[in-house]
């Protein structure tokens, strides 16, 4: 078995916690149905936001979920590169699993899809 990550990213329009904690589980609902994961397979999970976006911690929405209480969870801010996508919301799961790379999903939604159009593409292709 081989720890291998998985990515998503998703937008909001604006600066509030209950959108930042929707789209985060959104984003994490996605992830794991695409990738068929059980919380028991997760190592870690790493979650950062843009610096426009600081209404509340997305972690926040994770511990909701039935099964994710025990999950390491690490939130952060992006570093601020001019020009790159506002509002932007990122996940990377460190999970446990027999997967080859070619077989893991990551997952862009909303604006997000911008940044790995090949990713989009591709997990589309295989759904």
């Amino acid at each position: 078995m081989l720890v291998r990550g998985i990515r998503g990213a998703t937008t909001v329009t604006t600066n509030d916690a209950d959108e930042i904690l929707l789209a985060t589980t959104e984003l994490l609902n996605k992830i794991v149905q695409e990738n068929t994961i059980d919380p028991e397979q997760i190592s870690h999970v790493w979650i950062t936001m843009t610096q426009d976006l600081d209404a509340t911690f997305p972690a926040r929405a994770v511990r909701t979920i039935e099964g994710w209480e025990l999950v390491p969870i690490m939130c952060s801010l992006e570093i601020p590169v001019a020009g790159s996508l506002p509002m932007c919301i990122r996940i990377m799961l460190n999970v446990n699993t027999d997967k080859t790379q070619a077989e893991i999903h990551h997952i862009y939604l909303n604006e997000a899809a911008k940044l790995r159009p090949d990713l989009v593409e591709r997990t589309q292709t295989l759904s």
